[in-house]
């Protein structure tokens, strides 16, 4: 892969750690604010479910967290952008919808239909 593709990859999947970790911290901060009395049950039980909601977006952006960081870390030690399954190059078509990848198309194809052949 070329040095300004690296480059590009690193600032693009920093910018996503950082815009990440912010959110983070408000959901942290929101969190922690006094909590309002509802006399309603209903307005209790909505608010509960908006925020049963938000804390499993959140535990699915602390995972994607893990994979950008993984991904800066392959792009420090030159594996960003190689299959971890056959080796090959992954296209930059493909890093550029998802920079966290670690297969290629056809590998990560077969994979998921291996997964779905056993019901996983």
């Amino acid at each position: 892969m070329k040095k300004k593709d690296i480059e590009f990859f690193r600032r693009l999947l920093t910018r996503q750690l950082e815009e990440l970790l912010e959110q983070a911290d408000d959901t942290v901060s929101g969190m922690t604010t006094p909590k309002e009395n509802f006399p309603d049950p209903t307005d209790r039980a909505s608010l509960e479910a908006d925020r049963n909601f938000l804390l499993r977006i959140r535990d699915r952006e602390s995972k994607l967290i893990k994979k950008v960081k993984k991904a800066l870390e392959r792009i420090d030690n030159g594996t960003f952008g190689i299959c971890e399954t056959c080796g090959e190059n992954i296209s930059i078509k493909r890093l550029k919808a998802r920079p966290v990848t670690t297969q290629c198309i056809e590998c990560k194809t077969k994979e998921e239909a291996l997964e779905k052949a056993l019901g996983i």
